[in-house]
């Protein structure tokens, strides 16, 4: 097998190595971990398809395949997967362009101490004005994948939520969360789609420590 790899399968076994430099703060994480993921609330499967899409996000291999082997355990099929990675490809590209509002200020010099104000979300209709086509495009898109499938809307939502908290798109939480709580999303089930968020970013960047420690002791 090939040297010339940052990612191998084999590689996530060395977090053995993490464990031994800093034990118990690597047992705190795993404990944490394993709580956010338990059932709760939500079910074990709606979270595992969260953290594959999450993974998705964060762009963590090592993630992306442990979440995927464990979602198939539960039983998800392939469409419901790639359901649930569509919504994070969705808010993922919903991100930047509601992060555009804040181009536009840049770009026409406004001076506002505030670069989040709930009221620039009525900039977004200015992109529609520049490229009506490109515009539709992404909204036609973006409704496309939050429609009720084979995950329910508020399922999509929950998703959405949760990314929207890796993506920290601050105008993608708060539409989000009002569209969660349309749908009858308790304040629990929020929380519990948020820790499972938390839990693959703080994952994803342990998961990366192996490449650290490959790198150093190179």
């Amino acid at each position: 097998m090939s040297n010339d790899s940052f990612y191998k399968k084999s590689n996530i076994q060395r977090l053995a190595e993490i464990d031994k430099i800093a034990p118990e703060t690597f047992h705190s994480f795993v404990s944490f971990d394993q709580k956010a993921l338990a059932p709760g609330i939500l079910s074990k499967k709606l979270k595992e398809l969260m953290a594959v899409a999450i993974a998705h996000v964060t762009g963590c291999p090592y993630c992306i395949d442990g979440h995927v082997s464990t979602v198939k355990r539960l039983k998800a099929t392939k469409e419901e997967m790639f359901e649930a990675i569509m919504v994070a490809t969705a808010l993922k590209a919903g991100s930047a362009l509601a992060h555009g509002i804040n181009a536009l200020n840049a770009f026409d010099n406004r001076e506002e101490e505030e670069l989040y104000k709930k009221s620039s979300t009525k900039r977004l209709m200015e992109f529609r004005e520049i490229n009506p086509d490109l515009f539709s495009a992404f909204v036609s898109f973006d409704h496309e994948v939050m429609k009720a499938g084979l995950l329910s809307r508020k399922e999509k939502e929950l998703i959405a939520v949760a990314v929207a908290h890796v993506t920290g798109c601050a105008y993608c939480i708060d539409s989000h969360t009002k569209r969660a709580k349309q749908l009858g999303v308790t304040l629990e089930e929020l929380a519990e789609s948020i820790f499972v968020a938390t839990a693959l970013n703080a994952g994803s960047a342990l998961a990366h420590g192996v490449n650290a420690i490959i790198a150093y002791n190179d």
